[in-house]
């Protein structure tokens, strides 16, 4: 249940007007690898961005920002039991620095830059603003996922809604 409607979310939020780069996908993952099987952590997010990129538009960089997503998903399961504001934001933080890596990496070595130092070093400079906008949005969006979690389970943590919902 939980898994699903991440993966509905992430869908609806991908396709509202937005920012470059704004969206809750990479939190959708760290919350994922948090709270779900790590099978199921991974799938989340390629599940999100395969039926959201059926519309939006495939590309050549798609290895990438798919891989950095799983990435992002293992990282989050490093936070564990203890989800605390500092772990949390830290690796929210790193996931999006990760993503930036191996996204530009992957725009670079694709051929949207010249194949020399110069070509890679322009791709990560043109990815800057790219970088803010995905590194607030994950913040963000982490911050309200972990958030609204805590604050259902303490809720029905003793209901019969319990076995579904946690």
């Amino acid at each position: 249940m939980l898994a699903v409607s991440l993966i509905l979310f992430g869908i609806l939020l991908r396709f509202m007007p937005h920012a470059a780069n704004f969206t809750p996908v990479a939190a959708i993952a760290l919350f994922s690898g948090a709270h779900l099987k790590k099978k199921y952590a991974i799938i989340v997010p390629l599940a999100l961005m395969a039926v959201s990129d059926i519309f939006i538009g495939m590309h050549n960089v798609l290895i990438f920002t798919w891989g950095s997503f799983i990435l992002v998903s293992l990282l989050g399961t490093l936070i564990g039991k203890n989800k605390s504001l500092g772990r949390i934001t830290g690796t929210s933080l790193l996931s999006s620095f990760l993503f930036f890596v191996v996204t530009n990496f992957g725009v670079w070595v694709m051929g949207w830059y010249p194949q020399t130092l110069k070509g890679l070093i322009d791709c990560y400079v043109m990815g800057l603003p790219f970088l803010r906008d995905f590194t607030i949005s994950t913040l963000l969006y982490s911050a309200l996922f972990f958030t609204a979690y805590e604050l259902i389970a303490r809720r029905v943590k003793e209901t019969r809604l319990a076995k579904v919902l946690l």
